[in-house]
């Protein structure tokens, strides 16, 4: 029995010792806290994208009727103001058109008084008693059909006419030319489309752009926001616009869904060329000096405290460290955030310090127990959020 006390007794001993061993090698590890200072800064948000440089107006200049171009009075990058005569088609064949159409006229007009000087004298007779109602009538038939084939013949002048216009093409509104489609010497049918002969710009001093912003960025895009944009040409440069139109149609190519967005781009200089790919900068939101925290600031949440009471905090609070190193939470109102920092518009003042996270300082190992790794001084980011 007295063996079974003493071997009890030294288990007892054995056990307090060893647990004031690792007591002593597990000492408390000291706890800071991360602050951020606060102070004005300025949020912005933007949206990226890719368009193109156009000229506002832009006019396919064509022909209405099928001839050979007998003279061209413009090429490329030539300067041209709204009637000016850019181009000309042979106008033999339609003249030849016109003379012929004119003869017809001629003749029906022949035909259209002869067949109205016989109907009054047929109707004379005929209220007179002195022919059947059968030769009336066939005067009055005669009649109506010349009268019908001189309209005819009129309305055919008439056209041949204005056929004979449309063999001089003159520009449509003040510009440049961008394209020109035909040379002197070649034939062009005009079919059941108008062949395309210039293509002309208005003023390129005044151009856009059409950039394709990704759906899920186009409910940011407003018009009157403010446009960056650089092109490959001049890389050094930074172009301004602004966004003038949110187009409704959706655009689908290969499974992504893209919204055209006008953007106005003043062009002084004539830097910016048809054509030239654009890459866009959309400022969606910006504020500037402005109180604002971390975002981190708002989901920390002191990991001392328990379920319950962090039910209880206000939605929108951050954490401030007193002199005597206890935390204090201040609830506060927030507004605008680019998802970094959130601006504060209520319950803090500029050069306040809001804790962002706990930072925690590791001990050193002792000679005996560390492992040939030493690790410095360590941070971690609370994971309680809200």
């Amino acid at each position: 029995m007295k063996k079974k006390m003493l071997f009890a007794l030294c288990a007892i001993v054995v056990a307090v010792v060893l647990s004031l061993a690792f007591c002593k090698g597990d000492k408390p590890r000291p706890v800071d806290y991360e602050t951020y200072t606060v102070e004005p800064v300025t949020i912005a948000n933007s949206v990226t994208a890719t368009g193109t440089v156009e000229p506002i107006v832009k006019v396919e200049v064509g022909t209405q009727v099928s001839g050979i171009i007998s003279k061209l009075y413009v090429d490329y990058n030539s300067e041209v103001k709204a009637g000016q005569l850019i181009a000309e088609l042979d106008r033999s064949l339609l003249a030849a058109e016109v003379a012929s159409s004119q003869a017809n006229l001629q003749a029906n007009k022949v035909e259209l008084d002869y067949q109205q000087a016989n109907y009054d004298r047929i109707k004379g007779l005929h209220q007179k008693g002195l022919v059947s109602a059968s030769e009336y009538e066939q005067a009055e038939y005669q009649y109506g059909r010349a009268r019908s084939s001189y309209d005819a013949a009129k309305i055919s002048a008439e056209r041949a006419v204005i056929n004979l216009g449309y063999c001089s093409i003159y520009s449509p509104i003040d510009g440049v030319v961008l394209s020109r489609a035909v040379d002197e010497g070649q034939t062009v049918a005009s079919g059941y489309s108008t062949p395309t002969l210039f293509t002309i710009a208005n003023d390129l001093r005044n151009m856009r752009v059409i950039a394709d912003v990704d759906e899920a960025d186009i409910g940011e895009v407003e018009p009157g926001q403010a446009v960056s944009f650089t092109v490959d040409a001049y890389i050094d440069r930074v172009f301004q616009g602004t966004v003038t139109e949110v187009r409704l149609e959706a655009t689908t190519t290969s499974n992504v869904v893209t919204y055209e967005v006008v953007i106005d781009a003043p062009n002084p200089d004539l830097k910016l060329k048809p054509g030239l790919t654009a890459n866009v900068t959309i400022s969606t939101l910006s504020k500037e000096h402005i109180l604002a925290v971390p975002a981190r600031a708002l989901r920390f949440t002191p990991e001392y405290l328990s379920d319950r009471e962090v039910a209880a905090l206000p939605a929108h609070r951050v954490w401030m460290q007193k002199e005597d190193g206890q935390l204090a939470m201040v609830a506060v109102e927030t507004g605008i955030s680019d998802g970094i920092s959130t601006e504060v518009t209520s319950g803090l003042e500029e050069g306040a310090q809001v804790v962002v996270g706990e930072k925690i300082t590791l001990p050193e190992l002792s000679d005996q127990n560390q492992s040939g790794l030493r690790f410095g001084p360590g941070r971690r980011e609370n994971k309680r959020t809200r």
